[in-house]
């Protein structure tokens, strides 16, 4: 016998121990790489999720910084729209108002009254009411008139002219007979 000749003993040997490494490569890829890689595929999903979430929540947290910087600018140009209008009924201190306004533009002889208020239909604005004020000013001359107007409405936020009406003066044709319609919104009290 040669030393290269295997027996029957040493074949069978070498036979199960090629079949036990087959059977030992199945139950590595069947029972623990098959599960870690199921496993590992489980995490890349749940991680790209949680990453999808995360990116959507600074998104969110980037809206909402903003939602509350207009708030707040929102909250501070309310408090001082409202500050604007002092406590009372507005016909006790609007036409006095105008008056001292129209009297700081030198402008003299101003009257102003009530023609109508009424409220708002949308819900939101339930808490304010739209007056209209008509304001007479007997005699002004129009240049005056056109400043004294833009500065009207540049000093009060809320108050819009709506009607103008000018007529010439018979007696002093350099000077102008005015009326306004003046709209303005105030809250309720």
């Amino acid at each position: 016998m040669t030393a290269n000749k295997l027996n029957k003993d040493q074949i069978k040997k070498v036979g199960l121990t090629a079949v036990g490494f087959v059977i030992l490569l199945y139950v590595y890829f069947s029972f623990f790489l098959g599960p870690l890689n199921r496993s590992r595929n489980t995490m890349l999903t749940a991680i790209a999720e949680k990453r999808a979430k995360i990116n959507s929540s600074q998104e969110n947290l980037s809206k909402t910084a903003k939602l509350e910087q207009q708030a707040k600018s929102a909250t501070t140009r309310f408090a001082a729209l409202k500050a604007l209008n002092p406590e009372g009924a507005p016909i006790a201190w609007f036409p006095p108002r105008m008056k001292a306004f129209f009297g700081n533009q030198q402008i003299d002889k101003v009257t102003a009254r009530l023609e109508n208020n009424t409220a708002f239909k949308q819900p939101e604005m339930a808490n304010w009411l739209k007056y209209t004020w008509l304001i007479d000013v007997p005699q002004v001359d129009y240049a005056q008139l056109g400043k004294a107007i833009a500065d009207l409405e540049n000093t009060e936020p809320l108050l819009t002219v709506s009607k103008l009406s000018i007529r010439a003066s018979a007696d002093q044709p350099e000077y102008q007979q005015v009326a306004l319609s003046a709209v303005t919104v105030i809250p309720k009290q």
